[in-house]
């Protein structure tokens, strides 16, 4: 009997830092590991977020989809969650312990707010530890223990016909973390001691050498910190980043400071943390930000979002002096505990700028030691290699830049380079008895969130706000005589984001003029007087400002 084809489906995560999905089939059955969003970059204006291309996955009725596996809780990898499910129905879920905590979470959220994903289902979650034996469907999965900037995060073995497949989700080789559960070196030889066919492993900090420091070398930072500080403290990150909260809390008790945590989702994260025994914050360290005013200013730690300048998180808003119940005060300290996500730097350092201006101390990488990445560097991927010793390697998780250097990293520790698969989303990876290769392309491009509305914010939408942000907008309404063709009073001329009109009168001037000839020596025009105008006004204004604002015309006939 012929065995069933394998086949490797990567729909995020390549050449990109975000929205990580792939999906593995054999036969018509199928697992996908991870569905994450990535954050939008400085030039897609007004995206919240981008969701993976899974109109493949949507599009093959034949395929049976036994469950979503995921790595560990951050949002570049549960974040679509929703929509995934969404759009393919009710799918069994595996996460560890706290990942399916925090993408319940999500799930909730969606119910509760106009602008999330409501499931009109229960989802069906199931949770396992590292160290499991998992079966789904025809697919025997083993997660192994990694570690990342949050706990319980896990890699993949997966017994295929054709081989032993490891992915490694993101990981560092961090020897002393937060929680004290180490990496699984023994679990990672045996798979090496075992043959293992492919290897899918992070690629982020590929153009880094050496080691990445651990999580806990940062407490000594925040000691400075705190021994320095003489007023109220801000802690901006991720609001997933549990081992984050823990070492500010660490250092917040031995001051005798307690903790506010701001913004809906830390909050329902923290909650969520202490319940499952991932956060040790006693009680009486928590208070209510309504609460907090009764508190000396050198007693106050808070929490915020915001790390990655995002104009609407609470770090946002305080810069530009906008949130409704917090506002900055002469001696705050804030320190960014993150490190920015490639796009996002402007938005960070604008943000940076706003505080200081606004009178805050900001501590931010490089000043302090203040954040250590949750990736392995060259060491630490060269130690993979050495452990897992695979036949074939697929770098993932990462932009071109560290996609190839991981694949030279690769080459130098004695892996083929004809057995490396640099690859791109959406093209199918076919695994057979004796090879690796490229197949065919499906979709794997960007989809964008905006608001409430999913995928009709496309590339052209995107481009029409670039312009309409760059150099704005000029509408002209024009009322004619139906019967005679001919001009009834003056153009009505509205300009936004491209001139003052108060300033410019001799330029609206000249559109005035513009207008009335074309209407004047064009008569009709076929129905094409509208064209006409856009085109003789965009032309005009090209030749006196350089600039190409997008032209509107309204032609009313009476």
């Amino acid at each position: 009997m012929a065995k069933p084809k394998m086949r490797i489906i990567p729909l995020g995560g390549l050449g990109e830092i975000g929205k990580n999905m792939t999906v593995f089939e054999l036969g018509n059955d199928a697992i996908i590991i991870d569905s994450g969003i990535m954050f939008p970059t400085n030039d897609m204006f007004g995206v919240d977020y981008i969701i993976p291309d899974y109109k493949y996955l949507i599009e093959r009725t034949d395929l049976k989809i036994h469950g979503i596996l995921f790595t560990h809780g951050h949002e570049d990898h549960i974040g679509a969650v929703t929509h995934v499910l969404e759009s393919l129905g009710n799918i069994p879920l595996y996460a560890t312990r706290l990942t399916a905590g925090l993408i319940n979470v999500k799930i909730v959220n969606g119910r509760h707010f106009d602008d999330g994903v409501t499931l009109d289902f229960e989802p069906k979650m199931n949770i396992f530890q590292a160290g499991d034996k998992l079966h789904i469907g025809p697919f025997k999965i083993e997660p192994f223990r990694m570690t990342h900037s949050i706990p319980d995060c896990v890699g993949f073995a997966i017994e295929t016909p054709y081989g032993l497949i490891v992915h490694t989700g993101d990981y560092k080789f961090d020897n002393n973390p937060v929680d004290g559960r180490k990496p699984d070196y023994a679990k990672l030889a045996s798979f090496g001691a075992r043959g293992v066919k492919l290897l899918l492993a992070d690629s982020t900090n590929a153009d880094k050498a050496g080691w990445t420091q651990s999580e806990s070398t940062i407490e000594p930072a925040f000691e400075k910190v705190f021994k320095e500080a003489k007023g109220r403290i801000m802690v901006a990150t991720f609001a997933s980043l549990i081992s984050r909260v823990q070492q500010v809390a660490n250092v917040a008790r031995q001051h005798g400071r307690k903790m506010v945590i701001t913004g809906y989702t830390m909050r329902e994260y923290v909650k969520l943390a202490r319940a499952i025994g991932y956060l040790d914050i006693p009680d009486n360290m928590l208070v209510d930000t309504n609460k907090m005013e009764t508190l000396p200013p050198h007693k106050v730690v808070l929490m915020v979002t915001g790390s990655q300048g995002e104009p609407s998180a609470v770090l946002g808003k305080l810069s530009t002096g906008r949130h409704k119940y917090l506002s900055l005060q002469k001696g705050d300290t804030i320190v960014l505990s993150s490190h920015p996500i490639p796009g996002n730097e402007e938005g960070v350092y604008r943000t940076i700028d706003r505080l200081i201006e606004r009178g805050a101390n900001v501590i931010y990488e490089p000043l302090e030691n203040v954040h250590v990445s949750g990736h392995g560097s060259q060491e630490e991927m060269k130690l993979l290699l050495n452990l897992v010793k695979p036949r074939y390697l697929m770098p993932v998780h990462g932009q071109v830049r560290h996609l190839h250097q991981h694949a030279k990293l690769a080459v130098q520790m004695g892996v083929p380079e004809s057995n490396i698969i640099i690859s791109e989303n959406g093209t199918i990876i076919e695994v057979d008895k004796h090879h690796i290769r490229k197949g065919d392309r499906v979709p794997g491009g960007y989809v964008f969130v905006d608001g409430g509305v999913v995928g009709d914010v496309g590339r052209a939408v995107i481009r029409d706000r670039e312009i309409l942000a760059r150099d704005g907008f000029l509408i002209v309404t024009v009322n004619v005589n139906k019967k005679t063709g001919k001009l009834i009073g003056k153009p009505e001329i509205i300009s936004r984001g491209f001139v003052y009109l108060r300033d410019a009168e001799e330029l609206m001037h000249s559109v005035e003029s513009v207008v009335m000839d074309v209407v004047r020596s064009n008569g009709h025009l076929n129905g094409r007087r509208r064209d006409v105008i856009e085109d003789n006004i965009s032309r005009l204004l090209y030749n006196e400002t350089r600039r190409r604002p997008m032209i509107f015309s309204v032609v009313n006939e009476v």
